[in-house]
């Protein structure tokens, strides 16, 4: 499977090149950047010490050298990639986060013409994780109070990360509620008592952290906590090359990593 990269010469961008080589059955194809990215022409493996023969480049007609494309880049770069595999006939698996109501929609009318993967998160752990909440969201629907408790790196401009959000959205999905109706993005000042039946927000930007979540269900007497924490970008770019791996035989669709790992 010829396989494309967005961001190429990111820190993300270069996990995924690495991934790639990595991994039996797929091989670089195409690697992009932004057009004013000092990394243009330069070999996409020179940072890691690694010749791929592949030259790191802003022209998006290069994507119908690729099997599929995965982008873990900004909402604005995704989105004009995600036109160009239209156009190509290119599957697109998405890690990027922080898409509006519209960006969504782009991707979802995307999906009726070429196969996407589209998941705040790819890692095999957090995805096992979403479903562990999905089940103690049903049994513990009634008398606990929930914050969503998410950490990462001074860089990450958007809030609540994916994930976070994801992970709402399992709790609510499971309570049978849409997550914006019962959502607590910010406290300050005199809030009041909590109210029963809310998903409360907590975030923190600071340092090198990758990413940390926790779930807390709060109840009279006793606290449970699920957690998983990031210490690798790598799983995500391994997630990612499965997920690639898992379009190979789709010709369009919209499809997430619990479609991917069969949960």
């Amino acid at each position: 499977m010829r396989i494309a990269i967005a961001g190429a010469s990111g820190r993300m961008g270069q996990m995924l090149i690495e991934a790639v080589l990595d991994t039996e059955g797929v091989e670089l194809a195409v690697a992009l950047d932004r057009k004013d990215s000092p990394s243009l022409g330069r070999d996409a493996g020179a940072l890691l010490g690694r010749e791929t023969g592949v030259a790191i480049t802003d022209d998006l007609d290069a994507l119908a050298q690729a099997d599929c494309l995965i982008d873990f880049t900004r909402p604005e770069g995704t989105l004009a990639h995600l036109q160009a595999c239209v156009r190509h006939g290119t599957r697109i698996v998405i890690g990027t986060t922080g898409f509006d109501d519209a960006g969504r929609a782009a991707i979802d009318v995307a999906a009726q013409k070429i196969a996407v993967v589209f998941a705040p998160n790819m890692s095999v752990g957090v995805n096992a994780t979403l479903k562990i909440l999905d089940l103690a969201a049903r049994i513990l629907n009634s008398g606990y109070d929930v914050e969503v408790f998410e950490a990462h790196h001074r860089n990450k401009v958007d809030a609540p990360s994916g994930t976070a959000l994801a992970m709402g959205e399992t709790i609510a999905s499971a309570w049978d509620v849409a997550l914006p109706d019962v959502a607590t993005w910010a406290r300050h000042g005199e809030t009041g008592p909590r109210e029963s039946g809310t998903i409360g927000f907590s975030v923190v930007r600071g340092g090198d952290i990758v990413g940390d979540h926790t779930v807390y269900f709060c109840g009279p007497g006793e606290r449970i906590e699920i957690t998983h924490r990031s210490s690798s970008r790598a799983t995500y770019a391994q997630g990612a090359v499965r997920a690639a791996q898992f379009l190979g035989d789709k010709r369009h669709g919209l499809f997430d990593m619990q479609a991917v790992l069969g949960l």
